[in-house]
């Protein structure tokens, strides 16, 4: 095992992974940037390193003032947590140029499945259900017509590089091919610096539904069943919860199997998620795999009664893994809290957090690093915690999830708060009946009446 782990992240992750390794005896190492001198992550790490200025670029995201830091402090290993470094494969093989061990998949790994493109032909070999469309990058706006033609409308135009909707264009017939495809590869360029796109068939009435995988150096996977992260704003999750309302045990054994296949194939070590879309008739197709631990993997957690970080440690160290196990009837589920202004369109406001309250009770969890008098900063994500809760029972939770929302408080800065109050009391949600579009339909009320 690690005498001592360097958390290359900052936030809450970091104190996520800060609180597992004490747990476990191991030293932490915390990096941060001067806008972050006064985190949590930074006071409760055994040891703390300044690595820039307030910029990512100059801080978190850059590889030489981490592995100094690394190297300085005398770390076995670092942990990426999520963003960041958490998916860059020339990070990863520069920790094993340093003798430091990368708590994650290898850089090759990490390469061969975060283009998309690669990954779906790689798991269209591995057996895995992909979605109908093009054999890699598409040559010309003729051959996305061919493929158009072949997969059957609708389809999506997508960027091989992409992220975040970026590069992204729905096709309905071949009147509007070309359009799409010259709008499409200019956002792409401009957003990546890579204009390859892809084509594949729009999958109707879907629904975004994960599958957590861990994966030892001994070629055991096992997978942890699914989170359902339908509910998502611009692509971007805000609600997630496992089991999935609509997922029957038999589809559930399936993809999990697809999820360990894929994984098996590309040789994958540590925490993974292997996601798929799901469609209105009960198919699912890969869709992405995500090479690092993911926001919502505490809603896992909860229905595993596992630690995740610590089975990513344990991983890295070259333990050996085995079946995991889920609590009969738990339900779970996570909400983001950001520090947005819902009632502006989700504007990002940041700010100083004059008065914070946290929720308690049986089974609530609160993972964040914010706290009264905490200002948080302008130059990183907007989340600034995720309230957990898990019952008997997907009613069960929406309650508990509900009252403890009414707990939260937060008074300083604009928060997600409100908007996730008015989803608990939604009769759409809370029937379970919907998909990825649910919140284009979303009748967000005024604050005033909030």
């Amino acid at each position: 095992m690690f005498n001592k782990i360097l958390i290359a992240n900052r936030g809450e992750i970091a104190l996520r992974v800060i609180r597992t390794a004490r747990e476990m005896g191991i030293g932490t190492v915390a990096v941060y940037s001067t806008a972050d001198k006064d985190s949590l992550h930074v006071r409760f790490a055994d040891e703390a390193v300044c690595i820039g200025p307030p910029s990512s670029s100059d801080s978190y995201l850059s590889m030489v003032n981490i592995i100094s830091a690394a190297e300085i402090t005398g770390v076995d290993a670092i942990h990426p947590g999520y963003g960041f470094m958490a998916e860059n494969s020339q990070f990863s093989q520069l920790c094993e140029d340093h003798g430091i061990k990368f708590i994650g998949p290898k850089g090759s790994v990490i390469d061969a499945m975060g283009d998309k493109s690669t990954a779906k032909d790689s798991m269209k070999k591995a057996g895995v259900p992909v979605i109908p469309g093009s054999e890699g990058l598409l040559d010309s706006l003729e051959q996305a017509l061919e493929v158009a033609e072949e997969s059957g409308y609708p389809v999506l135009l997508k960027a091989t590089a992409g992220g975040g909707g970026k590069g992204m264009r729905k096709v309905f017939g071949p009147e509007e091919m070309e359009a799409a495809w010259n709008s499409a590869r200019q956002e792409s360029a401009a957003a990546f610096g890579n204009d390859g796109l892809y084509l594949e068939k729009f999958v109707e009435e879907p629904r975004h539904i994960e599958i957590q995988i861990m994966a030892d150096q001994h070629g055991n996977v096992f997978h942890l069943g699914e989170r359902d992260c339908s509910i998502q704003r611009r692509h971007q999750k805000l609600v997630e919860e496992a089991p999935s309302p609509v997922i029957t045990e038999e589809t559930r054994n399936k993809m999990g199997a697809a999820a360990v296949k894929a994984a098996k194939y590309v040789n994958y070590e540590g925490a993974g998620t292997v996601e798929f879309l799901y469609d209105k008739h009960g198919n699912f197709y890969f869709m992405e795999m995500n090479t690092r631990i993911q926001v919502e993997h505490p809603v896992t957690e909860e229905i595993y009664d596992v630690d995740l970080i610590a089975e990513q440690i344990r991983v890295a160290a070259g333990e050996t893994i085995s079946e995991y196990t889920r609590v009969p009837g738990k339900h779970a589920m996570e909400v983001r809290i950001n520090a947005e202004d819902v009632f502006r369109d989700f504007r990002p406001n940041p700010g100083k957090i004059i008065y914070f309250h946290k929720p308690g009770g049986h089974s609530v969890r609160v993972d964040t690093h914010a706290f009264s008098s905490y200002v948080i900063p302008p130059y990183y994500d907007s989340m600034i915690g995720k309230l957990i809760v898990s019952a008997q029972g997907r009613e069960a939770v929406i309650n508990k999830m509900s009252r403890a929302l009414e707990e939260f408080i937060v008074e300083g800065v604009k928060t997600t708060i409100p908007f996730h109050k008015q989803l608990m009391h939604d009769e759409k949600f809370k029937s379970g009946d919907f998909t990825t579009k649910f919140l284009e339909d979303f009748d967000l009320k005024p604050e005033e009446e909030e």
